[in-house]
């Protein structure tokens, strides 16, 4: 692709707030999507990402209670994801979790594995401050936005319309995870929410502050 081929692609991409519902979208194109989620970068590649895609009517349906900016997203997409994070079990420096996924899948000999859990270790507790629960919880889910940001990008260089969403209160729908989706709420919470599909209605002008305002040369 070209630059200006890729730009217009982030000048397609806008936060479509319903879609045309008799559109569904190709299983192909929206398992490529997913594929540029599994790929996308991590802090220390640990991926503490599990994504739900939610195509049950009477799980879409559920999940209202609790997300008030979801429902006509939920009635209307074609696809429908839900973005679990994992929380302090699985991401602390002292886990199970981390030395086995970097023997496991990174395929660390045991001298790197141990070097690199001691430098999880001191990164937690001193350099990024993470110290409770919220804060670890916090920073996994700056990871998973990374996959949410390829996700997006990739469906609309495919002319896939998506919305990402924050309009729910976080533990009422963790609740209803727990209740209706058999989700493990100790392990896992929500980062976010987002629908995929088509646009029924043309998008507003996209406005952005110029690059002098956002870029400092130094």
């Amino acid at each position: 692709m070209t630059k200006q081929e890729i730009l217009s692609a982030f000048q397609f991409r806008h936060a479509c707030k319903e879609f045309n519902s008799s559109k569904i979208i190709p299983k192909d194109d929206f398992e490529f999507i997913l594929e540029t989620a599994r790929l996308s970068p991590s802090s220390f590649g640990l991926e503490p990402w599990h994504f739900v895609v939610v195509q049950d009517k009477f799980l879409r349906e559920q999940l209202k209670s609790g997300a008030w900016g979801a429902p006509v997203k939920l009635d209307t997409a074609s696809h429908f994801v839900l973005c679990l994070t994992m929380k302090q079990p699985q991401m602390k420096w002292d886990s199970d979790y981390i030395p086995r996924f970097m023997h496991e899948v990174q395929h660390l000999p045991e001298d790197a594995i141990k070097m690199r859990c001691q430098f999880i270790e001191n990164f937690q507790k001193s350099d990024f401050d993470l110290a409770d629960d919220r804060k670890l919880f916090d920073w996994a889910s700056k990871q998973s936005y990374i996959a949410l940001g390829n996700m997006m990008t990739a469906a609309a260089m495919i002319g896939i319309d998506s919305c990402p969403i924050e309009g729910f209160k976080q533990e009422e729908t963790d609740e209803i995870l727990k209740n209706s989706f058999a989700i493990d709420t100790k392990q896992y919470g929500i980062s976010y929410m987002v629908a995929f599909g088509y646009r029924i209605n043309a998008p507003k002008t996209k406005t952005r502050r110029t690059m002098y305002e956002i870029v400092t040369w130094k």
